[in-house]
């Protein structure tokens, strides 16, 4: 089963340099990146760039449209009207389908901002007590992750740790 994590950082450049480390880790087989998109926000720009990595392990796990649903869902609906308003409402279910709720998509915008990016990863076979030690020093939040409760918690206390 494939995970879909989602973290955010506090600099425009660090979901390059937090996926050039996973790209890493994949070559070392700790993870398979089924999929992958960056959100960078440069400081003074009105909107964030997106960049879809394309068949990262073989045939992607997403397509393009779906990031394409997800990235106009979390950072564009506001500039829409109404009449547009009502169809992203069903793009919202149908992400939902996903297991993507309103609640992902709210947070997600409310911390994805001017002066930040965003790696949105779909990763399946990860040796997560590798991976973990791996990304340690790497300083990010957890926006939001289909991995457990539990598992998030114990993820982000190996991250707090020394």
């Amino acid at each position: 089963m494939a995970t879909l994590t989602v973290f955010k950082f506090s600099t425009p450049d660090g979901a390059n340099q937090m996926l050039d480390k996973v790209q890493s880790l994949q070559k070392m087989e700790l993870i398979k990146i089924q999929d992958a998109a960056i959100v960078t926000w440069p400081q003074g720009k009105d909107k964030p760039k997106t960049k879809q990595l394309v068949n990262m392990a073989g045939m992607g796990a997403m397509q393009g449209a779906f990031w394409g649903m997800l990235f106009g869902l979390i950072f564009f609906v506001p500039f829409f009207g109404l009449a547009v308003g009502a169809a992203m409402g069903a793009l919202s279910g149908k992400m939902a389908d996903y297991g993507i709720s309103d609640e992902f998509i709210k947070q997600t915008r409310e911390k994805v901002t001017e002066g930040t990016s965003a790696l949105f990863l779909m990763t399946s076979d990860a040796v997560l007590d590798k991976v973990t030690a791996e990304l340690k020093g790497y300083e990010f939040e957890l926006i939001a992750s289909n991995l457990t409760k539990e598992q998030e918690e114990q993820l982000m206390a190996a991250f707090a740790e020394e």
